[in-house]
């Protein structure tokens, strides 16, 4: 059933070339939602408060609404320094720029130097107690 209403809200969206959004929620929960290509639901919705006078959207969603557009935005430098980081896009940086993903990277390279430095003294620490255990039992 929720498939053939999303199936309609496409036909209507095409046939009528009508802006469409539909949001179902199913006794479980889930979420399934349907928009017109030409628009999106924040869009939708905020015609539909002008048209009908209802207001729907106050200080707190309007707020929750900023800290999630503040999110995005780190999200996107974040993963912009994360293609700078794996050698990505270096082209458009100026060389003051590089300096500090240089260094990053150096200080990532001593770091990782340093655990596999820790792991392979481990490794021989263990591996001379298993000669030295192995020395006993066969002692015994």
């Amino acid at each position: 059933r929720r498939n053939g209403i999303i199936k309609k809200a496409r036909e209507i969206s095409i046939l009528c070339e009508a802006q469409v959004s539909v949001v179902i929620f199913s006794s479980s929960g889930k979420m399934s939602e349907y928009c017109s290509p030409s628009t999106t639901l924040p869009k939708v919705l905020e015609r539909y408060q002008q048209n009908s006078g209802t207001k729907l959207w106050d200080a707190k969603h309007e707020s929750l609404n900023a800290e999630i557009d503040r999110i995005k935005k780190e999200n996107d430098n974040m993963q912009i320094d994360l293609r700078h980081l794996k050698g990505e896009d270096l082209n458009s940086l100026y060389p003051k720029e590089l300096i500090p993903i240089e260094e990053a990277l150096q200080l990532g390279l001593t770091s990782v130097r340093d655990k596999q430095m820790e792991i392979w003294k481990t490794h021989k620490k263990n591996e001379k107690l298993l000669e030295e255990e192995n020395k006993q039992l066969t002692y015994m």
